[in-house]
C-alpha cells in the first residue's frame, strides 16, 4: 500500500463491475454485487496487515499460526452509499470497529457539508479504511479523512467502486499519505459532478430512490 492510487484488475472485479454499470440492472442484483464485489476488494485494501505469531493447539501437534496483530481495524462509511461497501467488508471482516461520517453535497457549490460523525475510539492505533463507492470531486472523501485526522487517525486508506481524474487529484493534493484502491479511474466528471461513464447515483440504485 504505498502507491497513491491502486486500480483492482481482477477479473472477478471487472465483470461484477460491468453489470453493475449496465442501467436496467435492478436494485436487488445491484445490491448484491456491491456486496460481493466490496469483499473481492477488500483483499487489496488489507494487504500488508500487520501480524504476529499465537500459539495454538491444532487436532495434531501445537504451533506458532499467523494472527492479526494490534487492534482491530476500523471501518468507516461516508454515508449513505459506503454503507454498501461497508456490508460487504463486514462479512470478510467482522470483528472490525465501525464508524459513520455524514456528509451531504451542496447540488450548487459541490462542497460537502456535515451532519453526523460517530467514530471508534482509539483511532490513531488502528488501520482505518474509509469507504464510499464513489470518488468524484473528491470534496467529501476529503472532508471526511480531515475529520479522522482530527479524531487521531494516522493510517489511513480509502476504498471506492469508481473514481474520477479529478477526484484522485484532490485526494493527491490534500491528502497524498492516504492511498486509494478502486476498481476503475473512469474518464471525467460531468458538468454537475457525476463520473463518467459511471453507473450513476450508487445511493440510488442500492437503495430503490430517486
Amino acid at each position: 500500500m504505498t502507491d497513491h492510487l491502486t486500480i483492482v484488475s481482477h477479473p472477478l472485479v471487472q465483470h461484477k463491475l460491468s453489470l453493475m454499470r449496465e442501467k436496467d440492472t435492478s436494485t436487488a442484483v445491484f445490491r448484491q454485487l456491491l456486496r460481493e464485489i466490496s469483499q473481492l476488494l477488500a483483499y487489496e485494501v488489507t494487504d500488508n496487515l500487520p501480524m504476529a505469531t499465537k500459539r495454538i493447539e491444532t487436532p495434531l501437534m501445537e504451533m506458532d499460526a499467523p494472527v492479526l496483530a494490534g487492534r482491530k481495524l476500523a471501518l468507516i462509511s461516508i454515508l449513505r452509499a459506503g454503507n454498501g461497501l461497508l456490508d460487504g467488508m463486514l462479512e470478510l471482516i467482522p470483528s472490525a470497529r465501525v464508524g459513520f461520517v455524514g456528509l451531504y453535497r451542496d447540488e450548487e457549490t459541490l462542497q460537502p457539508v456535515q451532519y453526523y460523525f460517530k467514530v471508534p475510539d482509539h483511532l490513531e492505533d488502528r488501520l482505518v479504511i474509509v469507504v464510499d463507492p464513489m470518488l468524484a470531486t473528491g470534496n467529501s472523501s476529503s472532508a471526511a479523512i480531515d475529520l479522522l485526522k482530527k479524531a487521531g487517525a494516522t493510517d489511513i486508506r480509502f476504498l471506492c467502486l469508481l473514481a474520477a481524474p479529478e477526484g484522485v487529484e484532490t485526494m493527491k493534493k490534500n491528502h497524498p499519505d492516504v492511498p486509494i484502491v478502486t476498481a476503475a479511474l473512469d474518464d471525467r466528471l460531468n458538468d454537475v459532478g457525476y463520473i463518467l461513464p459511471g453507473l450513476g447515483d450508487a445511493g440510488d440504485r442500492m437503495f430503490g430512490t430517486k
